[in-house]
């Protein structure tokens, strides 16, 4: 069994994941073999909130140039984590 750490990896602060924070919704780095459930159990584990539901993502390698270079940037995994109502929000800059 994986710990809640484990799981997940870091928080994606973007433009786009502040404004899904302010509907309650956030975004996460997760373990490649993570599925909904271990996200929702860390997810309540970590921060004592209640989650309402999960959403992954599986975000593929792309070819990248740098000059001559060639390279992939890394596949990711994400986690769109939505709390139910009446929660506290997560402080998004401070974790």
């Amino acid at each position: 069994m994986k710990s809640s750490y484990d799981v997940l990896v870091k928080q994606i602060i973007t433009e786009k994941t502040a404004k899904l924070a302010e509907e309650m919704k956030y975004t996460f780095e997760v373990a490649q073999g993570a599925n909904k459930v271990e996200v929702k159990k860390a997810v309540e584990e970590i921060f004592n909130r209640k989650v309402e539901s999960v959403k992954i993502i599986n975000v593929r390698k792309k070819a990248k140039k740098m000059g001559r270079y060639e390279g992939f940037t890394a596949a990711v995994r994400k986690a769109i984590v939505t709390l139910e109502k009446g929660q506290k929000p997560l402080d998004v800059f401070e974790i």
